[in-house]
C-alpha cells in the first residue's frame, strides 16, 4: 500500500519490477511460447507501465509535500523535509536507509519521473502504422547500415538498462544518507554505459568509454571526500533512537554539524584546510556530471551517439544531478568553503555561457549544437548559485527544472528529423517548413523557450538568474547577458538554414509529426509556457528550501 512513508520507495524501485518481469520473461521465453516479436514488445509494455508508475508516484509525492511544513526536526532544528522513511541499514558502519525530499529535491523527484516517462514513450514503436521503426533512430549517423530492427536480445536488454537507469536517478534524487546517496550515483553509470556502448552510433564505443571514465573520475573524488567527511562528523541519532557509534552519514545531521562548524575544525589535510579540500574534491566529481567546463567534454561525444531517448534523460536528468548535488553537500556541509569559492563558481559559470555559445555557432549537426547549448544553459545554474541571493538561487534551480523541459523537447525534435532523414547535418535540409510544418512550429517552440523568449520558462529562469547575480556579481552579470544574444542568433540560424526558404527535393513528401512524437512533444512544450507564466507552480515549492539553504552562509 502506497503512503506518505514509503511513496519515495516506490517511485525509486517501481521500475525493477519492471526490470525483473521483463528478465522473468526473457528467461522463460520458449517454455512461455512466446516469439522474439511477442517478447520485445512484451519487454517495451512493461517498461511503459513501469515507468509510468514511477512517474505516478512521483506525482503522489509532489501532491502530498507541503511547502509551508517544517518536516524533520534535527536538534531543535527544522529541516524542511518531508515523506520520511528512515531505519537502520548497516548498524556496524552507521548506515541508514533515510529517504526523503525538501524543496530542491522534490521538483527533481517530479523531474527525473516525467523525463524517464517521456524517454521510454520515446522508445516505443511508431504507432498507427508508419514505415518508420522509432528504435531505427538509435544510429548517431548515416553510416550505410542503419538499423531496422533489433534482435531479441537486444530490446529486452535496451529496456532493462533504461529501467535500472530511472531507479538510480530517482534514487539519488531522495537519499539523504551518504552512503546510500552514493550506492545510488554509482547506479546511474552502469546503465547509461550500455546504453550508449551498446545501442549508439559509429563511435558509441569512444563515447561511452569517454563518458565512464570521466565520471568515474568524479565518483573517486566524492568516494575520498565522503569517507573523510564520515571520519570527521560527530554522533547522530539513528532510526532506532540510539546514538551512532562515533561517526554519521545522515545527511539531516551532517548539514547540522556543518552549520555548527564541525568541520572547520576537522584536522587539515596535506596542510590545506579541511573544508577547502574536501570542497573541492567534490565540487569537482559533480561538476563532471552538469559538465561545466573544462570538464564538458565527453557531453557532446555522449550525446551525439546515444539513442534519442538517451540523450533526452541525459539532458533532462543526468545533468541536474551536479548541482544538485553541490546544494545538497558543499552548501549546507561546508558553508565557509562555499562562500570561499563563490567568485571561482561565479567564473566558470560564465564561462560555461559564452564558450559553449560560441562553440554552438560553429556547429553543423544539430544534435552537437544542442548539446553544446545544453552546456551553456547549465552555466547560468552556476551562476546564480554563486550569487547567494534568493532570486538567484530560486533562478538556478528553476532554470534546473526549465532546462529539463526544454532540452528533453529538443533532443525528441533532433530524433525526430534523423528518424526520417537519418541524417542531422543542418546545411543539408532547407524549407522543411513547408512539408513539415507541425514538426517546424514544435521546433520553433523549443528554440524560442530555449533563447529566453518572454512567455516561456527559459526567460524566467534566466532573466531570475540575471537579477539575483548583478547585485553581487556586476561584470560577469553583464558579460552573461551577452550570451543570450549568441544563443539567439545560433538558433535563428539554425531555424533559417534547416527550415526556410526553398524546399531541398529530396525531402519532398516527409511525413510530418505522428501521435507518438505528439505525445511526448506536446506535454513538454505546454509545461514551457505554461511555467512561463505561472513560474510560482514550481518557486513556491523550492524557495523555502533554498532561502534556508543559503541563510547560513556569510559571503565572503
Amino acid at each position: 500500500m502506497i503512503s506518505q512513508q514509503n511513496v519515495l520507495s516506490w517511485a525509486t524501485f517501481f521500475p525493477l519490477l519492471g526490470l525483473g518481469l521483463i528478465v522473468l520473461f526473457a528467461a522463460i521465453r520458449s517454455l512461455a511460447g512466446l516469439s522474439k516479436t511477442g517478447l520485445d514488445q512484451a519487454a517495451r509494455l512493461i517498461a511503459l507501465v513501469t515507468s509510468g508508475g514511477s512517474l505516478a508516484c512521483a506525482l503522489l509525492a509532489w501532491h502530498w509535500y507541503d511547502p509551508s511544513a517544517a518536516g524533520t526536526m534535527v536538534n531543535g532544528h527544522a529541516t524542511g523535509v518531508q515523506l520520511v522513511q528512515h531505519f537502520i541499514w548497516i548498524k556496524a558502519f552507521n548506515v541508514e536507509y533515510l529517504m526523503g525530499v525538501d524543496g530542491l529535491s522534490i521538483s527533481m523527484v517530479l523531474l527525473t519521473g516525467l523525463v524517464s516517462f517521456v524517454a521510454t514513450i520515446a522508445s516505443m514503436p511508431w504507432w498507427g502504422g508508419a514505415k518508420y521503426d522509432a528504435m531505427a533512430g538509435m544510429s548517431g549517423h548515416d553510416d550505410g547500415h542503419h538499423p531496422k530492427h533489433f534482435s531479441v536480445r537486444m530490446v529486452p536488454g535496451y529496456m532493462v538498462m533504461l529501467l535500472l537507469l530511472q531507479t538510480g536517478m530517482m534514487g539519488t534524487f531522495v537519499s539523504l544518507d551518504m552512503f546510500l546517496f552514493y550506492v545510488f550515483w554509482e547506479v546511474m553509470l552502469l546503465p547509461m554505459y550500455f546504453l550508449i556502448g551498446i545501442w549508439g552510433g559509429p563511435r558509441k564505443e569512444y563515447a561511452a568509454i569517454k563518458f565512464f571514465l570521466y565520471t568515474l573520475v568524479g565518483s573517486v573524488l566524492m568516494l575520498l571526500a565522503v569517507i573523510a567527511i564520515y571520519y570527521s562528523s560527530h554522533a547522530a541519532m539513528l532510526a532506532d533512537g540510539t546514538m551512532s557509534t562515533g561517526h554519521t552519514f545522515n545527511l539531516l545531521a551532517l548539514a547540522q554539524q556543518g552549520r555548527e562548524g564541525v568541520f572547520t575544525h576537522a584536522a587539515p589535510i596535506l596542510g590545506f584546510a579541511f573544508t577547502k579540500i574536501i570542497f573541492v574534491a567534490l565540487f569537482i566529481g559533480f561538476a563532471i556530471k552538469i559538465p561545466m567546463f573544462p570538464f564538458h567534454t565527453w557531453l557532446p561525444d555522449a550525446h551525439v551517439e546515444a539513442p534519442t531517448p538517451v540523450s533526452v534523460i541525459l539532458a533532462g536528468v543526468l545533468l541536474k544531478m551536479g548541482p544538485y548535488g553541490i546544494l545538497r553537500f558543499n552548501y549546507p556541509l561546508l558553508p565557509d568553503a562555499t562562500a570561499w569559492a563563490a567568485h571561482a563558481i561565479a567564473a566558470f559559470g560564465v564561462i560555461n555561457i559564452i564558450y559553449a555559445a560560441f562553440v554552438c555557432l560553429a556547429q553543423t549537426d544539430l544534435k552537437k549544437l544542442i548539446a553544446y547549448s545544453s552546456v551553456s544553459h547549465m552555466g547560468f545554474t552556476l551562476l546564480g548559485m554563486a550569487a547567494m541571493t534568493p532570486a538567484g538561487i530560486s533562478g538556478a534551480v528553476f532554470n534546473m527544472f526549465s532546462h529539463g523541459i526544454i532540452s528533453s523537447m529538443l533532443f525528441l525534435i533532433a530524433g525526430v528529423i534523423y528518424d526520417r532523414a537519418h541524417h542531422r547535418e543542418i546545411a543539408r535540409f532547407g524549407g522543411l517548413a513547408s512539408v513539415m510544418p507541425e514538426y517546424s512550429a514544435m521546433t520553433g517552440l523549443a528554440f524560442f523557450a530555449s533563447l529566453g523568449l518572454p512567455g516561456m520558462c527559459g526567460f524566467i529562469s534566466e532573466f531570475m538568474v540575471l537579477t539575483g547575480s548583478f547585485p553581487t556579481f556586476m561584470l560577469f552579470t553583464a558579460i552573461s547577458a551577452t550570451g543570450v544574444i549568441i544563443t539567439a542568433a545560433y538558433y535563428l540560424w539554425a531555424i533559417h538554414r534547416a527550415f526556410l526558404g526553398k524546399l531541398n527535393p529530396l525531402y519532398q513528401g516527409y511525413p510530418d509529426l505522428v501521435w507518438r512524437e505528439r505525445l511526448v512533444l506536446y506535454p513538454l512544450g505546454a509545461i514551457a509556457i505554461v511555467l512561463g507564466f505561472y513560474p510560482y507552480a514550481i518557486l513556491n515549492v523550492i524557495n523555502t528550501t533554498l532561502f534556508s539553504l543559503i541563510a547560513g552562509i556569510r559571503p565572503l
